[in-house]
């Protein structure tokens, strides 16, 4: 029987409930601390209710909170302008998110997931982000532009990591960021 625009308002309603505890709880206390049973009881419903939302349990959450936070961090690069002159608010965006969310952050770069990348299979939003990429850094033809994508994705990733441990000094962060864009700025 098809569900009533009231019920499936609710079960969205509890999907999202469900994400933003995960959230919660991995940004407060770390992914170790998420678990369906947790979640039940900070959400106030059952694990079976749980798993009626997402039969994979614990990895579908995750993997849903995967993907909006591919889908935040595309919003967030979605800065003014488009191409060259976009980079330095681009490299900024993202490097922002990934030190604003570091457990969405450490998830979407290492979390167990059945999402695909470089393939007809990624989802649009992890297609989109990466355009956003390769819009910013050019290059003579598509090849050229996506391994150039893929580096600046790899440096501001690295970057990410690196600053998440401590291990960089906050001082230069802008200093940082200046020469990553001069890096990558194409060739005039």
């Amino acid at each position: 029987m098809p569900r009533s625009p009231q019920d499936s308002a609710r079960v969205r309603e509890r999907e999202t409930r469900i994400v933003r505890t995960t959230r919660d709880i991995a940004e407060n206390e770390g992914w170790p601390a998420v678990t369906v049973r947790r979640l039940a009881d900070a959400i106030g419903v059952s694990q079976p209710i749980l798993y009626r939302h997402f039969p994979g349990g614990r990895d579908d959450i995750v993997g849903r909170v995967v993907l909006d936070g591919y889908a935040e961090l595309a919003a967030a690069m979605e800065v003014p302008g488009n191409g060259p002159e976009s980079l330095p608010a681009l490299i900024d965006a993202y490097l922002a998110f990934a030190r604003e969310n570091p457990a969405v952050y450490e998830a979407m770069a290492s979390a167990r997931s059945s999402i695909v990348f470089a393939s007809v299979e990624t989802p649009e939003v992890l297609r989109r982000g990466f355009e956003l990429l390769e819009n910013a850094v050019g290059g003579r033809d598509g090849r050229e532009r996506a391994v150039r994508a893929e580096l600046l994705w790899s440096t501001l990733h690295g970057i990410s990591q690196l600053s998440a441990g401590g291990r960089l000094d906050a001082d230069l962060d802008g200093f940082r960021e200046e020469t990553i864009a001069a890096l990558f700025t194409p060739p005039a």
